[in-house]
């Protein structure tokens, strides 16, 4: 009898923030996120708005896109938290810690199902470093996954600025930044 395919680690993580994406209520992004800390999972979070308020899909409408908003860029204007920032509140909310745990998180355009570059934004990628997470695990929208340092980005802006960061949110963003 052969042995079934088994998906590595990353593979399996990458695969339940698929899972948990499709909780999402954003029109323009369906993404998930999990936080794994000595191999268990301890926190998901998907795009969603804010508890107990409208979020898009009861709405029937995108506010950034009938603003014509690009991705990566004016979040203010958004109703929905991102799925990054869910993980860490609802961790939050647990009262678990996420210091030396490992984010993964997964992204595609809910009208298509295409791949994102799911890359944390600037306020996402602030709330990761402070909250002690040492790994993300990005999915790409070429199939393959990007594996950050936390350590790295705090290198990175000590160095730089914030705004010099290599990797933004959005595959349209980062095409236009010729990064892809």
């Amino acid at each position: 009898m052969q042995t079934p395919a088994r998906p590595d680690k990353i593979h399996y993580y990458i695969g339940i923030a698929k899972a948990v994406s499709q909780r999402c209520t954003c029109y323009r992004s369906r993404g998930g996120a999990i936080i794994v800390r000595g191999d268990q999972i301890i926190a998901t979070g998907y795009i969603g708005a804010p508890r107990g308020t409208k979020d898009c899909l009861k709405r029937g409408n995108c506010l950034r896109e009938e603003l014509k908003i690009p991705h990566g860029e004016r979040y203010e204007m958004c109703r929905s938290v991102h799925a990054e920032q869910n993980a860490i509140i609802n961790a939050a909310r647990a009262g678990v810690s996420l210091f030396g745990g490992e984010m993964y998180i997964y992204g595609e355009r809910p009208a298509t199902g295409e791949l994102m570059d799911f890359i944390p934004c600037y306020f996402c990628k602030r709330m990761i470093i402070n909250a002690g997470i040492n790994w993300v695990f990005s999915q790409m929208h070429d199939g393959s996954i990007k594996k950050f340092s936390v350590e790295e980005w705090v290198k990175d802006w000590q160095e730089n600025d914030i705004v010099d960061d290599k990797y933004k949110y959005g595959t349209d963003l980062n095409k236009k930044l010729g990064l892809k």
